[in-house]
């Protein structure tokens, strides 16, 4: 009788790389894309927009927009945020709003825009699926506005704000980027603004990205104190939330107010973001250049398969942190229009 050999098993099946969940180097889990649409905007905000930039060539298009963001959500992707530049500028910008809501997985889209454009596309926004905006404005001053940006239109954006407040959307954000001596003194002022208007506003620490000088979120809550505000600290959101976000959370009896903290209470532990640039660059982190051609793959003809595959590499190297305070490192980084925020 022959001897019967050890038994043959079929090979296990390769993984999946289209199947979720989706996580870098260090475990944590991405649910959240911010996705630039374009790098060109109507403002010039010295923070943001140096006036040597000269912008990305060949910047995706809406077809292509809308294949990103379908293969990040057969990963695990549930938020995407349209941001730019000023993504309000693309002419087809609610095309591209309207595809990219409908993408299954997609639960949440939202657009952070500098308001100048919104008197004529709120309502517009809404209806094809934008659910949230986070609005940019830094000061309520015209003179101060002037200084920070050379460009732009404040009452448009002021009334911009206000027809963004009156069209039913979901979350309204207010985003400040607080500068010494610029704006710092408007705190109190721009909460009292915000609440009014059922907007919660955000505090954000200057990063370095640009000119000015950042103001510590611990300064601004005693600001606040002093003004006569009572805070409380909310709960962190879990990180594993696909809403949850980098801002910390604070109750008054007007509202909330919200502060994210770069530099003094870095939030890189509870990453869940992926960003891709206006040209189709998947940038693993805000404060670094490693980066992935999804553009080159897709118009070289990638299967979705090969562009999960692409988007697991560049994640596999992102790092545990942003290194925004090591000595030297904002020589390295692009400016923020140049990223998408």
């Amino acid at each position: 009788m022959k001897a019967e050999g050890p038994a043959m098993t079929a090979p296990l099946p390769a993984p999946d790389p289209l199947a979720p969940p989706l996580c870098d180097a260090q475990g944590r889990r991405m649910t959240y894309l911010r996705l630039s649409v374009t790098d060109r905007c109507n403002f010039r905000c010295t923070y943001c927009s140096p006036a040597s930039w000269g912008g990305k060539k060949d910047l995706l298009d809406a077809g292509e927009f809308e294949r990103i963001v379908s293969v990040f959500a057969r990963m695990g992707i549930r938020r995407v945020r349209l941001t730019g530049g000023e993504p309000l500028a693309r002419p087809d910008i609610l095309d591209i709003a309207k595809r990219i809501a409908a993408v299954p997985g997609v639960e949440h889209l939202a657009i952070t825009t500098n308001a100048s454009r919104l008197e004529s596309l709120a309502g517009p926004l809404r209806d094809a699926g934008v659910t949230q905006l986070n609005l940019s404005l830094d000061t309520l001053s015209a003179e101060v506005f002037r200084r920070i940006s050379k460009q732009g239109d404040f009452e448009a954006v002021l009334r911009g704000i206000d027809a963004a407040a009156g069209a039913g959307f979901q979350s309204l954000k207010l985003n400040v980027v607080v500068m010494r001596g610029i704006n710092d003194a408007e705190v109190p002022e721009l909460v009292t603004y915000a609440h009014a208007r059922g907007i919660t506003p955000r505090f954000i620490e200057l990063m370095p990205f640009g000119q000015g000088t950042p103001v510590p979120t611990a300064e601004l809550l005693e600001r606040l104190a002093a003004s006569g505000s009572v805070l409380t600290e909310e709960p962190q959101e879990s990180a594993a939330s696909p809403t949850s976000g980098p801002a910390r959370y604070w109750r008054m009896d007007s509202g909330r107010v919200g502060f994210i903290s770069p530099l003094t209470q870095n939030f890189c532990g509870g990453c869940n973001r992926v960003r891709v640039a206006s040209n189709g660059d998947l940038r693993s982190c805000l404060g670094g250049r490693a980066q992935a051609p999804l553009h080159q793959l897709i118009r070289g003809g990638a299967t979705d398969a090969e562009l999960a595959v692409a988007v697991r590499r560049a994640l596999g190297e992102k790092p545990e942190g942003h290194r925004f305070t090591e000595a030297g490192n904002g020589a390295t980084l692009l400016p923020m229009m140049g990223i998408g925020g």
